[in-house]
C-alpha cells in the first residue's frame, strides 16, 4: 500500500486540496471500517497511519495487540506530535 493508492481508494484523488469536505468525511469513515476488518498487520498499520494523519485514528492500544506494532505507531507519532507542538509555539 502506498500513499497515492490509499488516497485514490478512499478520497478518489491524490490531491487532498481537491477533495470536497463530504468526500473527505466519507473516505475517513470507509478507512476506519477497513481498518477494523483488515487482518494483515502491514495493511492495518498503513490504514492506521493514514487515519492518524487526519486525526481520526483509534487509540493505538485498541488497534494493535502486538507490542512491537504499538511501539512502531508511537515512533511514528512522536515526531509528528513534536512538529505540531513546535508549530503551535511559533
Amino acid at each position: 500500500m502506498n500513499l497515492d493508492e490509499l488516497l485514490l481508494r478512499y478520497f478518489h484523488d491524490t490531491e487532498l486540496s481537491s477533495v470536497r469536505p463530504d468526500m473527505l468525511t466519507s473516505g475517513i469513515e470507509r478507512c476506519q471500517v477497513d481498518l477494523a476488518l483488515e487482518q494483515d498487520r502491514g495493511k492495518r498499520f498503513a490504514l492506521w497511519t493514514l487515519l492518524h494523519m487526519f486525526g481520526a485514528a483509534p487509540e493505538i492500544d485498541v488497534v494493535f495487540k502486538d507490542a512491537g506494532d504499538r511501539d512502531a505507531g508511537r515512533n511514528l507519532m512522536d515526531p509528528l506530535t513534536a512538529n505540531e507542538v513546535d508549530a503551535a509555539t511559533e
